[in-house]
């Protein structure tokens, strides 16, 4: 028997139907652009900031590449943006995947749900760009 404490809402983004390459540029598209057309109409002002803000998470990037900001600097603007993505994709995109990650089952997040999902997703994406820049020598220790 099911426990119905356990059973979420299915969800289905956009691009669900989609196979192949398609589906692969869908999914990469999904995972680095937190914003969606909906999202957009329902939180125009929230949307806005955080285009600005993605701005400045991307200015930071480009300085610490330069070699103009220290580690402690991009570390934090980085977690102010996944604080940030966290209330932009629950306005845009507020579905996570269920199961492996090659599966094809999502379910409408909740906020814990959104927190974990971003957090490692930055977390990966934050560590492999601050490796790069610190191999190549442009990063402040």
């Amino acid at each position: 028997m099911v426990d119905p404490r356990m059973m979420t809402d299915p969800a289905e983004p956009p691009y669900a139907a989609r196979s192949g390459v398609a589906l692969l540029a869908a999914e990469i598209g999904d995972h680095l652009w937190p914003w969606s057309r909906r999202g957009f109409q329902r939180q125009r002002a929230v949307q806005a900031g955080g285009l600005a803000l993605a701005l400045a998470a991307t200015v930071v990037w480009v300085l610490a590449a330069m070699g103009q900001l220290e580690a402690g600097a991009v570390i934090g603007w980085w977690f102010g943006w996944s604080v940030f993505e966290v209330a932009v994709r629950m306005g845009s995109k507020p579905y996570v995947k269920e199961g492996p990650w090659w599966g094809r089952r999502y379910r409408v997040a909740n906020t814990m749900d959104m927190v974990c999902y971003v957090g490692f997703k930055n977390l990966l994406v934050g560590a492999s760009l601050f490796l790069a820049l610190k191999s190549a020598g442009l990063l402040l220790a």
